[in-house]
């Protein structure tokens, strides 16, 4: 049984065949540090995409599940919430990995502690064309009109759109793509100022906000395109800890 003292928190892998260091360092991980924690929270992007819980049929894809199925097997809780490159992940593939899907953002009570956890988009409200397509992509008649069409050419529309995403992202100012601080205080107050732990922005931190007179608590996960880490919390607190 896994020791039931602390939690993990990842995001941003963006596993694929494409970046074999991504998943060997995640296999590392599963193997050496996860079997410990009491649950590991998989904050979004865990895939660099996800076209619908059919393409489980890869066998890349059902590796990833089988080992995720391993972890939950011996004891420790999985939980995964949808980033923005795997929002169609869904029952099949969370049967397949022994996960439960979480709602975002989703708030919890981590070791006596009201924590917020969410993939960190919906944040990021100065880049307008993202908010558009985010829109777009999370309806259900939407998802619903791309699931419908073939495996084959949904592989090819998720390409074009990774492409698309790249070259936008390109001419973009940094500053666009990261969090809003009015929309960050928006949800902390809606939330009743809880700590704060998301991914998506690729700048690893820990950020101290005051809102409305409340001392909270941000901390921003880091990708694993180069090296990795994760998020370790128990009831003394969180830490981040590199992977290398």
């Amino acid at each position: 049984m896994a020791d039931a003292g602390h939690s993990l928190f990842i995001s941003d892998l963006h596993l694929s065949p494409g970046l074999p260091g991504a998943v060997a360092l995640f296999r590392r991980f599963l193997s050496e540090i996860a079997p410990q924690a009491e649950a590991l929270y998989i904050l979004g992007d865990f895939f660099e995409a996800w076209i619908g819980d059919d393409d489980l049929a890869l066998p890349f894809h059902a590796d990833i599940a089988a080992a995720l199925r391993q972890l939950s097997e011996r004891g420790v809780r999985l939980y995964l919430m949808h980033g923005n490159r795997d929002f169609l992940l869904g029952e099949r593939f969370c049967q397949a990995s022994g996960a439960s899907l979480l709602s975002d953002p989703q708030l919890i009570d981590l070791y006596g502690s009201p924590t917020l956890l969410a993939h960190g988009d919906q944040f990021c409200t100065d880049d307008l064309a993202y908010q558009a397509f985010r829109q777009q992509v999370r309806n259900p008649a939407w998802q619903a009109g791309f699931l419908a069409k073939p495996l084959a050419e949904r592989r090819e529309m998720a390409r074009q759109l990774r492409a698309q995403s790249e070259l936008e992202k390109a001419a973009k100012e940094m500053a666009i793509m990261d969090v809003n601080l009015d929309a960050l205080a928006a949800t902390l107050r809606k939330y009743g100022y809880p700590r704060l732990i998301h991914g998506h922005t690729h700048r690893p931190a820990h950020h101290l906000h005051e809102i409305d007179g409340h001392a909270c608590e941000r901390w921003v996960l880091p990708d694993w395109y180069e090296g990795g880490g994760y998020l370790r919390c128990s009831r003394q607190g969180c830490e981040a800890v590199s992977l290398r």
